[in-house]
């Protein structure tokens, strides 16, 4: 029944923003890292070739392990429990709903990249830089030790602004396609990404091919998120058509061909300076940051994740359906 996935994308948006995340031990993504580093040591190898080869079968396993139970668990939720009439179909619509959008919500974290940042922003806020530092370091790949403050929040926005797709609107368009099975294993490559994919000595054959498949997941999303992104920055009373310009100017910049856009639109919005030191510089603002700037990017990333479920997942999910496309219709 097409009604438990469309209404599911609300419900997890509504505990996404009302709760945010649930303690890591009750968490999926959680699972999914605590397998990742179970697991990646025995991925290892001396041969180049055969630690590639260990690290595709590394990601494959565990996108087996989670997008198949996902899979069956969408498809008995979305098909088995229809409308049977009665009060017992509303209430077998109504469980299946409210299932649907819990298992989804656990692949968003709106709420939780909002608490975490605002940790750095009152760390900052406080003169508490080296605090302000050790909380970056959990969310960034870069290290933090010797950023000064207008680099903690930089890189903080930076953070805020890629989690719109990591976080948010990657998980919802494979939604779109192929279910809760689509977003759960594109978290697992996400997740496993952000574990392994380096390029440093460490992980460059071990996460090259979680890297590469990160790269190629969200190559379509983080352009359409960029996009809506600017309709997001009209509705909140940013400069759109500044988030556009850099965005389309900026965009290409970084050393991965998808993070620059939602932060150069980001940057662009703000009229800002986004800077990674001997890397990049988006935007043509300045490098002083206010308490302003980081509010204004939290209600970009909110309307954002709304319009973006409106304008994308939904429709797609009726259009795939009205087809006979969609993977669980």
């Amino acid at each position: 029944m097409i009604l438990v996935p469309v209404i599911s994308v609300l419900v997890a948006l509504a505990l996404d923003l009302s709760f945010g995340d649930p303690k890591n031990k009750y968490h999926p993504t959680a699972w999914v890292g605590a397998l990742v580093g179970r697991l990646a040591p025995m991925a290892r190898s001396s041969d180049p070739g055969l630690e590639r080869a260990g690290g595709m079968a590394l990601v494959a396993l565990i996108a087996l392990l989670v997008g198949v139970p996902m899979y069956f668990a969408g498809s008995t939720l979305g098909n088995a429990l229809g409308w049977t009439g009665g009060t017992a179909g509303i209430i077998a619509i109504a469980a299946s709903i409210l299932a649907m959008g819990l298992l989804l919500k656990t692949t968003i974290a709106i709420r939780g990249m909002e608490r975490h940042a605002e940790k750095i922003m009152g760390a900052i806020s406080r003169g508490d830089l080296e605090m302000a530092r050790a909380s970056l370091s959990m969310i960034v790949k870069r290290s933090t030790k010797d950023l000064d403050r207008s680099h903690v929040i930089s890189a903080t926005l930076e953070s805020v602004s890629e989690n719109i797709v990591d976080g948010i609107t990657g998980p919802m368009f494979y939604f779109a396609f192929f279910g809760l099975s689509g977003a759960f294993v594109y978290r697992v490559v996400n997740t496993a990404d952000s574990m392994v994919g380096y390029r440093t000595d460490l992980f460059r054959n071990l996460g090259w091919f979680a890297a590469n498949c990160d790269k190629v997941l969200n190559y379509v999303p983080s352009r359409l998120t960029s996009l809506v992104m600017v309709l997001a920055c009209l509705a909140v009373g940013s400069d759109w058509k500044a988030s556009a310009r850099i965005m389309r100017r900026d965009g290409p910049k970084t050393e991965s061909p998808n993070a620059g856009y939602p932060m150069a639109t980001m940057a662009g919005a703000l009229g800002v300076r986004f800077e990674k030191i001997n890397h990049y510089v988006l935007g043509d603002g300045g490098a002083e940051f206010t308490d302003a700037h980081f509010r204004t990017a939290i209600s970009v990333m909110k309307v954002t994740a709304l319009l973006f479920a409106g304008l994308f997942t939904i429709p797609v999910i009726l259009l795939m359906s009205y087809l006979g496309w969609w993977l669980l219709a």
